[in-house]
């Protein structure tokens, strides 16, 4: 049967689905013949990555999968029949398959595929695939005043870590349709708020004369008028350590504390430290939970969710605070992103001087490649953003909850060339802008025509097997991965803490400019102006152009704007 054109973007998901769905069939249960228990669906069949899989098959079905559904591992033609005239909405055409000695392999028809994804420009797959409704507060406590507002010389490489990766979360969840605000806010001028504008991170601030003063006053009445609050007759019991107050402590009235224990059992609440006990309240808890309440006032949808970004270190101190929250009245669903440390052996430094080392290193390393050039404005701006880059790939691209591990010593650093994070990810960038430039000089001369509708174009000429990785690795599955945080969120249940792949933007862009790197070494893409050759360059022109707005898309993520030369 031949394949049927769908509008629909062409995504991995549905085809997997489609696929499993073809080769299950209708099954009544998932109880075979006596006792087989068939698999389940998303269990079948994989996505090839590897370019040497991919020379042959772009999707599988493994021989014990394949026996576990049929005797001997033998697929009915009526099955293969259903599987090779596969399609659907989002469905990946196919073009052939066969069962081999590793299982059941399916080839998709790419000539399909590269015209359904490239001739009207990709957009559908630089964006996520669906759209969500909800207002998410993303708090972090590294910047809250304990009790002065943190300086770049007070912050630790650890509290930055949570800074980043929830600049980095606002991006994901604003792309995906969420209404985003940030917690707290900070003042106008300070050192802080210019630290971080440095490194491309828009926090809200305030003029430095503005207080919150009312929003606290009314969170200590709610907290003085809890039911969780502990009365006089209760004191000398249990501290928010587990032991006993002392007789001194015990008379210490007209203190507020708080039981968060009760507060977190009572509610059924999970995933909260049973050692949380009660807690003290101080002045610096009420002025969180002020800039909390007031960041929550401004979400105008019913659906809020604060999410707490803080460092392994600070998780404790973290609980304390939401359940104080929730004891004040609070309802709104709460949510903790909880970051390993950052370590550097040999050494200590703060955010400052950390920027400050990773400034000078590029700068150096800019200068050793491309000489006396690197001065005026236009080289401090990129030396800028490179060394943003450098800073947000090194910390981010490391699983939240584990530890990373910095070179910090002065003879080491970045590279201007290599694998080597995000420096790497923004020369492959430039690398397309100079190859778009080398382009339209070369119209302007005459060399070339102007690119043609993507309809008038024969994409069967992408052959190189470079250019479907490129495709089926990258362009087709991105707008999945952009799902994947509000996913995550969306889930119900598994306690306080929510593990988000935070590190798949950074670990997809440097394995995108690795496979693009080599591809652009190995394939002159501006070929001889000879008409014959036209049309398979202005395919790899097409190719390459949605490659280009997919970096833009995923670097748009970590808030690092496009390096446009090098």
């Amino acid at each position: 049967m031949e394949n049927i054109e769908d509008p629909s973007p062409l995504r991995i998901t549905p085809t997997v689905r489609a696929l499993s769905s073809a080769l299950r069939g209708k099954r009544d249960s998932d109880r075979g013949n006596g006792d087989r228990v068939f698999p389940e669906p998303e269990k079948l069949w994989f996505k090839e990555s590897s370019a040497k899989n991919l020379r042959n098959r772009d999707f599988l079905s493994p021989t014990t999968m394949l026996n576990t559904l049929y005797a001997d591992g033998q697929v009915p033609p009526v099955v293969m029949s259903r599987v090779l005239s596969l399609h659907g909405s989002g469905v990946l055409p196919v073009a052939g398959g066969e069962v081999m000695g590793e299982g059941l392999r399916v080839r998709v028809d790419r000539a399909a595929a590269f015209r359904t994804v490239l001739a009207d420009g990709a957009t559908e797959y630089l964006k996520p695939s669906s759209q969500r409704q909800g207002c998410v507060v993303l708090n972090c406590p590294a910047l809250h005043p304990r009790p002065n507002t943190p300086t770049p010389d007070t912050l630790g490489l650890g509290q930055l870590r949570t800074v980043l990766l929830a600049d980095h979360m606002g991006a994901l969840l604003r792309r995906q349709g969420f209404t985003v605000f940030f917690c707290p806010t900070l003042p106008k001028d300070s050192d802080i708020s210019a630290f971080l504008r440095a490194l491309g991170v828009d926090w809200p601030t305030a003029p430095a004369n503005w207080t919150n003063e009312e929003r606290e006053e009314k969170i200590q009445e709610a907290l003085e008028s809890s039911p969780y609050r502990e009365k006089e007759m209760e004191r000398g019991r249990r501290t928010s350590e587990g032991g006993v107050r002392s007789a001194e402590e015990g008379e210490d009235e007209g203190v507020l504390r708080v039981n968060l224990k009760r507060a977190f059992q009572e509610e059924g609440l999970l995933g909260y430290d049973p050692s949380l006990g009660t807690c003290t309240v101080h002045r610096d808890s009420v002025s969180h939970l002020a800039q909390l309440d007031l960041s929550t006032s401004d979400c105008k949808v019913a659906i809020v969710t604060a999410l707490h970004v803080t460092s392994c270190q600070d998780e404790f101190r973290q609980q304390q605070i939401a359940m104080l929250w929730r004891a004040s009245g609070a309802k709104h669903t709460q949510r903790h992103l909880v970051c390993g440390p950052v370590k550097t052996p040999g050494s200590h430094l703060t955010a400052a001087q950390y920027l400050q080392l990773r400034r000078g290193q590029m700068k150096e390393a800019s200068e050793m490649k491309y000489g006396d050039q690197v001065e005026g404005q236009t080289w401090d701006d990129i030396i800028k953003v490179m060394t943003s880059a450098t800073v947000r790939f090194e910390l981010l691209s490391t699983v939240h909850t584990s530890p990373v591990t910095l070179d910090v010593q002065r003879e080491g650093g970045v590279s201007t060339k290599g694998p080597r994070g995000g420096v790497f990810v923004m020369y492959n960038c430039a690398r397309l802008h100079t190859l778009f430039d080398s382009y339209e000089r070369g119209v302007d001369k005459g060399l070339y025509p102007e690119i043609p509708e993507g309809s008038q174009l024969d994409f069967s000429s992408l052959k190189e097997e470079g250019e479907w990785l490129l495709l089926f690795n990258y362009l087709v599955p991105f707008s999945e991965l952009l799902d994947q945080s509000g996913q995550a969120l969306d889930c119900e249940g598994g306690g306080a803490r929510v593990n988000i792949k935070t590190e798949q933007i950074c670990k997809f862009l440097v394995s995108l400019s690795k496979d693009f790197s080599s591809y652009y070494n190995r394939v002159h893409v501006l070929g001889e102006p000879l008409p014959h050759l036209f049309n398979q360059m202005f395919c790899r022109l097409y190719l390459l152009r949605a490659l280009r707005e997919l970096y833009h898309s995923a670097l748009d993520t970590l808030n690092l704007p496009p390096i446009r030369q090098l």
